[in-house]
């Protein structure tokens, strides 16, 4: 809790950046985005939706010689309102500007019961999973379901400080997202080593069962604890969902914070380990486990940097579905005759290009163009996400919504 504080010379800076912000967000334009999301969302619009996040490329934008602040936590919300901005004044994507500062509760978790390692990694690049569970027989018992703790002196202290740096300026809400995915296959993979799963599938195929129910059961656990202790955290309107997109719907009524259930959210489930398994190895393994989870909520999000379409005879069964990531690897002349009107296209498109500090805009159009080939018969939205470097050119987001915008003129 030390760490929590505010020099008055930062406060300063940051009230500035917040007026800036709440200027943005009064904007008439901002009211225009949110009708869209919603309408969107609710399957009443195909007009495409276009949403940029560099992810990792925010730090070549935002780079650390721009902060003014001097603390730690001042900088890390300096470099958050600035990245608003960025957004909102250059980026010029559908993203939608509130006048809102949000923090997390402060959080420690125990995790599943054994070190999950990984070697290699740095700088973000590729890793190898050092394998917890080399043995069911012995190791699988040493296994319990997550317990988190939440610190609430911290937590509360933190909230309080935001309050009295940025309101009356901000309004400042506590906002936690416990999880981004719920697919589970990414912690059996990191407890148990992508190649043994892979032949557990052939070789102890009543193990992957009893695990992906063990993680299941753990996880609905987990949400039942944090739906009991008022610690959800509603994630409709202007949050993230999925992977790439909104919440903003009427088909999910606000409730009071304390009382959210997972049937007042958005929900989620992928498995982009899983990539090289047969449509129906994942349809015995893994789908009857996400049928369980995705039940638990009010409207979901299936897939992320898989192909989806290979799964989609199953996966479309999954309850009150709506939005479907379709990844660069997805067919893309299946889109129409896959999704129509009745799902959300989340078209991710391929980030390469934006990795050259000299983009190559035909091969970009191109892209652009693929994806929304018979997007005039489905709920198009066009993504760019899981940028490691956008080849340290801040003009490269800015020239891809652009783009995409040039493209979606082009075919309305």
């Amino acid at each position: 809790m030390n760490d929590y504080c505010i020099t008055s010379k930062d406060r300063e800076i940051l009230r500035a950046l917040a007026q800036e912000l709440r200027s943005d967000a009064e904007s008439p334009l901002q009211d225009e985005k949110r009708k869209l999301w919603t309408k969107h969302n609710d399957l009443k619009t195909n007009q495409p939706l276009v949403f940029c996040d560099p992810e990792n490329g925010w730090h070549e934008i935002i780079t650390d010689d721009m902060l003014k602040c001097e603390s730690q936590l001042a900088r890390n919300w300096e470099w958050f309102l600035r990245r608003q901005l960025f957004t909102s004044r250059i980026m010029l994507d559908d993203v939608v500007i509130d006048a809102e500062f949000t923090v997390p509760y402060i959080v420690s978790n125990n995790g599943w019961g054994l070190r999950i390692e990984h070697i290699g990694g740095e700088n973000n690049g590729a890793y190898h999973v050092k394998q917890a569970i080399q043995d069911y027989e012995e190791d699988f018992s040493k296994l319990h379901y997550p317990e988190y703790t939440v610190d609430y002196a911290a937590s509360n202290r933190l909230l309080s400080l935001a309050q009295e740096t940025f309101e009356p300026i901000l309004t400042v809400r506590r906002y936690h997202a416990w999880w981004w995915s719920l697919g589970m296959t990414a912690q059996l993979i990191d407890l148990r080593g992508l190649e043994d799963f892979m032949y557990d599938l052939v070789d102890e195929p009543e193990w992957i069962h009893r695990f992906m129910d063990f993680l299941c059961t753990g996880t609905l656990k987990m949400i039942d604890r944090l739906e009991q202790e008022g610690l959800l955290c509603q994630n409709i309107g202007n949050r993230y969902v999925g992977s790439g997109g909104f919440g903003f719907t009427d088909q999910i009524a606000p409730v009071d914070e304390h009382k959210v259930t997972s049937m007042d959210m958005w929900g989620f489930v992928e498995s982009q380990e899983t990539v090289s398994i047969s449509p129906e190895m994942y349809n015995e393994f893994i789908y009857p486990y996400h049928e369980r989870i995705a039940s638990r909520f009010a409207l979901n999000c299936f897939a992320c940097c898989e192909p989806y379409d290979l799964r989609w005879k199953y996966a479309r069964n999954l309850p009150r579905l709506r939005r479907v990531s379709c990844s660069p690897w997805s067919n893309r002349e299946k889109t129409e005759e896959n999704l129509g009107m009745n799902y959300i296209a989340s078209f991710k498109l391929n980030p390469s290009p934006l990795s050259q500090h000299n983009m190559d805009e035909d091969y970009v159009r191109q892209l652009l163009r693929d994806a929304l080939k018979g997007a005039t018969h489905c709920v198009p939205e066009l993504i760019m996400k899981d940028c490691h470097t956008i080849g340290h050119n801040p003009q490269n987001p800015v020239r891809w919504v652009q783009m995409a915008r040039e493209e979606i003129a082009r075919i309305l």
